[in-house]
């Protein structure tokens, strides 16, 4: 656990330690569940509870799922009316697993932006932030191949869209598009590794998740005032702290009950609005539907991916340098996968002394302005190729960049921040009265 100073579990009955000396469980809970938590944690760290909820709940439908779910091309959609129509409750529990990905992702970008705004990516939370973005790309890939799964026309033709981009790379890409798919074209073989993946992964993300909650109970919760729990003495760090139990918990429970009664209302009432019509039509690999959308929380990085055309005078100049090499379609795949790396690379771009934007007037504006161009580029990724779409995911893609490489280095030599409290007890009594204690 942290090095915070704080009661430890000591077993007292006789049966108590013969346990504890044999299987230290009870103190690995007990110390989790009385962690010292900054007692300043506002409302933005709820979502922790709310995507370990999503995460148990996407396992426990998908194995129900996969129990009558047929991997086979000529099978896979009927299987999924099979379930809809004929298992009990089956219409239910797809549309928790359908819409219990849209929750999961919801939760986890509302995370990462409450990272960013703090500046929970800081030393020395810098390995905390890096297994969180593993645990975002891994989503990614198994919301990906889940959604390849029901056979329906958007499934087909979005898989063969995505992993063309592979076959995008220079040299060795028709290779990898071949070993991806398993065979020339999305087809049997690609159904059965997706299927086979998507199985997996969720117990691999549960693994990076404990990971993950490791390392930040390591370092110790960052918080809104970006300063660090004292901890010479036990006294003092009572003063900044309060055992997660019961406190934090029921805050988290309390949170999460409210959530899901939205989420339930979505389930019961319009639980295909985030979906696609098409995907309700059998696959058919001679008929192509008109404009191919992916799942929404998959279109800021397909705005950027279809942002850079050979118009561009980045791509052109990238095209000539290279010799050829790079063409814009491999370049909107290097831009695609560049907007994830530099917001892993943001523990190292934020040049910034202060750690939380709180106190940092000019980052909030550019912060905010970055939370607006994230929702333009999700919007605009359902759009048409067309002019003015084709220049609003131009600008849109060209702020995210110039605002992790360029902007946020840059704070950190110009901007001048105002001071932060000197402790996590000063912010508290400030926001709540010392009363509140």
């Amino acid at each position: 656990m942290s090095g915070i100073p704080h009661d430890h579990y000591e077993p007292k009955t006789r049966f108590e330690k013969w346990f504890e000396s044999r299987l230290p469980a009870i103190s690995l809970l007990y110390n989790t569940l009385m962690i010292p938590t900054p007692r300043n944690l506002n409302w933005m760290w709820i979502w922790g509870v709310v995507l370990v909820f999503a995460l148990v709940l996407q396992i426990a439908t998908g194995v129900v799922l996969a129990m009558h779910y047929t991997p086979h091309v000529d099978m896979a959609f009927a299987s999924i009316e099979h379930i809809m129509r004929d298992v009990n409750s089956g219409h239910m529990i797809r549309y928790f697993h359908a819409n219990g990905a849209s929750l999961f992702f919801f939760a986890v970008y509302l995370h990462i932006f409450r990272g960013l705004y703090y500046g929970s990516y800081k030393a020395p939370r810098e390995i905390t932030w890096i297994v969180g973005m593993l645990i975002y790309l891994v989503m990614m890939g198994t919301a990906f191949m889940g959604y390849v799964l029901p056979w329906g026309q958007m499934s087909f033709h979005g898989t063969a869209v995505i992993t063309g981009l592979f076959g995008a790379i220079p040299l060795v890409g028709e290779t990898i598009q071949s070993w991806l798919l398993g065979a020339g074209a999305v087809g049997q073989p690609a159904l059965n590794r997706f299927f086979s993946l998507h199985y997996l992964l969720p117990f691999i993300l549960a693994g990076l998740v404990i990971v993950h909650v490791w390392a930040f109970h390591t370092t110790g919760n960052n918080n809104p005032a970006g300063v660090e729990v004292r901890r010479s003495s036990k006294e003092e760090a009572q003063k900044d702290t309060l055992p997660f139990w019961p406190y934090f918990v029921i805050k988290d429970l309390f949170a999460l009950v409210v959530i899901l009664v939205v989420f339930m209302a979505i389930v019961g009432f319009m639980p295909n609005y985030l979906g696609h019509a098409d995907n309700y039509i059998q696959a058919n690999p001679l008929a192509t539907p008109a404009h191919i959308v992916p799942e929404w929380y998959f279109l800021p990085f397909y705005a950027i991916l279809r942002a850079f055309t050979a118009d561009v005078w980045a791509v052109q100049f990238a095209h000539w340098i290279t010799f050829g090499i790079v063409d814009a379609k491999f370049f909107g795949v290097l831009a695609m996968f560049g907007a994830i790396l530099v917001l892993a690379l943001a523990p190292w771009l934020d040049t910034s002394s202060v750690r939380s934007g709180r106190y940092r007037p000019m980052f909030r504006w550019w912060f905010a302005l970055l939370a607006v161009d994230f929702v333009v580029l999700m919007w605009v990724g359902a759009q048409s190729t067309e002019f003015p779409y084709d220049w609003i995911s131009l600008i849109a893609a060209t702020y995210w960049f110039v605002f992790f490489l360029i902007i946020l280095p840059l704070l950190g030599v110009i901007e001048k921040p105002e001071t932060p409290p000197a402790t996590i007890e000063d912010d508290f009594n400030a926001h709540y009265g010392p009363e509140a204690k």
